[in-house]
């Protein structure tokens, strides 16, 4: 096939002139276009002209002449994920993936479809059972610890806006769409700039990638918290399950998110190699999603969607401040998995139609920051602001509020203004200083009015901020050989995704998930 670039349509054009555009770019009558598939979507939005610009991939009836006549053009080579060649080592026990998030779901999944039977053991619930569970949480604030916005089927990101973007050209980004797209992910995840799932359909396509891994041989199993691990000379041997059970294991893919905090603890006693990470804390902000739409295009049309953005600053105490997981037409959502705290999150389903637009805000926070230099001391620091933030906002998990005006102008909010919060189960004003740090709340005020001048209405006065979000990534790493991928000092343990410290997000935690079952295929024969 041939890429074409730079094909253009404008809001009002329907995709199904596509070929002809295509054709009078290349010069070609329609119906010398055989077949084309779309390579990339994108908007551009940089004039007041707003167009949706293509890449396709053309197949013409004379690819020679084409080519001859438009120098410019070449043929696309789209890379292909390729298999890893499978090892010749003898594998006598089922490989062991703990954690269904992202990276494990896709580590379970490359296994079962090489013929290596993985047994996939989940602390929380099956999907379904879990968003009875979260949606319990949400309407009366009984929280189940073992099945929650954090645990379960699909990991955190089931309950999110289901971003699938990733910083990287790594080809098994590709596989990870194709995989999505294959298990009832919208289509267009394959070529638009900035996809998404949305957690509606999400819940559906972790359901799917469930079946196939079992339909492959694999084994799933729900409510099975791994509650110890043993080693023997400084390789992995065995796990314990629920205080109970014990599995035989040669090759276990650790993928337990980041917030597996007892987790940590117990693999820090065994004498897994961890030591302390930067991430960041801040609070989640809500606007109007029709002030974000006007700010980014100017205009409201049913094909731009919900408009999103990224902004970033400075602060002058030398912290970066940004905005993260932004969710256009989303919720602000409860993501606790501990007793007595509050965590927040931003959630949208696929249509993004909700009222609001919400993203965190955040400040870096650095290791000197935690106080101590013990392995798990920024998971304390994380529960002492998730604690405080619990006290202040009532003790009954609601979440303490403030407006934006009245937070740069450091005063108490006495009522909400035009912006409702959506955060459930409720809200309480409070002044946001009493369960954040210093020197976040100083960074934030600086932060806020120089993102207005990026983002006009970024500092609209009735804005809400609500408190506090904590668990943007995990606070330790966990060590592990750059090209084995094992842990440093615990041979056969494969600590991957988000909760070891490796990801940031769906597509890259799923990357890493891949990449440790490629390590156990090359390593190891299949069981089938």
């Amino acid at each position: 096939m041939i890429r074409v670039n730079e094909v253009k349509l404008s809001l009002e054009e329907d995709i199904s002139v596509l070929p002809n555009k295509i054709a009078k770019k290349l010069k070609l009558n329609p119906t010398e276009i055989q077949d084309y598939i779309i390579y990339r979507e994108s908007v551009d939005a940089r004039k007041n002209e707003i167009n949706f610009v293509y890449t396709v991939d053309v197949k013409v009836q004379d690819e020679a002449k084409v080519l001859n006549k438009n120098k410019s053009l070449q043929k696309s080579h789209n890379a292909r994920y390729q298999e890893v060649i499978e090892g010749d080592a003898c594998l006598f026990h089922r490989p062991v993936v703990i954690g269904t998030g992202p990276a494990g779901l896709f580590a379970g999944l490359v296994l079962a479809q090489r013929g290596y039977c993985p047994v996939l053991l989940e602390r929380g619930q099956d999907v379904d059972t879990r968003t009875i569970d979260v949606n319990r949480f949400w309407e009366s604030g009984k929280l189940d610890p073992e099945s929650n916005v954090q645990f379960g089927e699909g990991g955190a990101g089931t309950f999110s806006d289901g971003k699938l973007t990733a910083r990287t050209k790594d080809i098994r980004s590709r596989k990870v769409l194709e995989e999505l797209a294959a298990a009832g992910a919208p289509k267009e995840i394959l070529y638009s700039y900035k996809p998404h799932v949305g957690t509606d359909i999400l819940k559906e396509v972790v359901k799917n990638i469930r079946q196939s891994i079992t339909e492959l041989g694999g084994e799933v199993r729900f409510g099975s918290k791994v509650t110890d691990i043993f080693i023997e000379n400084g390789i992995i041997t065995g796990v314990e399950i629920n205080n109970s059970e014990t599995l035989e294991v040669q090759a276990a893919v650790l993928a337990v998110g980041h917030s597996a905090r007892d987790t940590y603890e117990m693999l820090y006693k065994k004498g897994v190699q961890i030591k302390q990470k930067p991430f960041a804390i801040g609070v989640r902000i809500e606007h109007p999603q029709r002030l974000i739409n006007k700010a980014q295009y100017n205009q409201q049309h049913p094909r731009l969607g919900a408009a999103d953005y990224r902004l970033t600053c400075q602060s002058q105490n030398g912290r970066g401040v940004y905005t993260f997981c932004m969710c256009p037409g989303g919720t602000v959502v409860a993501a606790a998995s501990e007793h007595n705290t509050v965590v927040t999150n931003g959630m949208s389903e696929y249509a993004r139609d909700k009222d609001n637009a919400n993203s965190a805000l955040l400040v870096q926070i650095h290791p000197e920051d935690f106080g101590s230099d013990h392995s798990l001391a920024g998971v304390e620091f994380q529960r002492k602001w998730e604690k405080a933030a619990f006290e202040l906002g009532g003790g009954d998990y609601s979440a303490p509020v403030q407006l934006v005006e009245d937070f740069l102008l450091d005063r108490p909010s006495e009522k909400i203004g035009n912006v409702n919060p959506s955060y459930l189960p409720g809200i309480r004003l409070a002044e946001l200083k009493k369960c954040l740090p210093d020197y976040v709340i100083e960074s934030m005020r600086e932060a806020i009015p120089e993102m207005d001048k990026k983002l006009q209405g970024f500092a609209l006065p009735h804005a809400v901020m609500t408190g506090v979000e904590t668990r943007s990534s995990a606070p330790i790493r966990m060590e592990r050989d750059s090209e084995a991928m094992e842990s440093v000092n615990t041979a056969g343990l494969y600590p991957i995704g988000e909760g070891a410290g490796y990801a940031g997000g769906i597509v890259s935690s799923a990357i890493d998930g891949i990449k440790a079952a490629e390590k156990i295929i090359s390593k190891y024969k299949s069981l089938t």
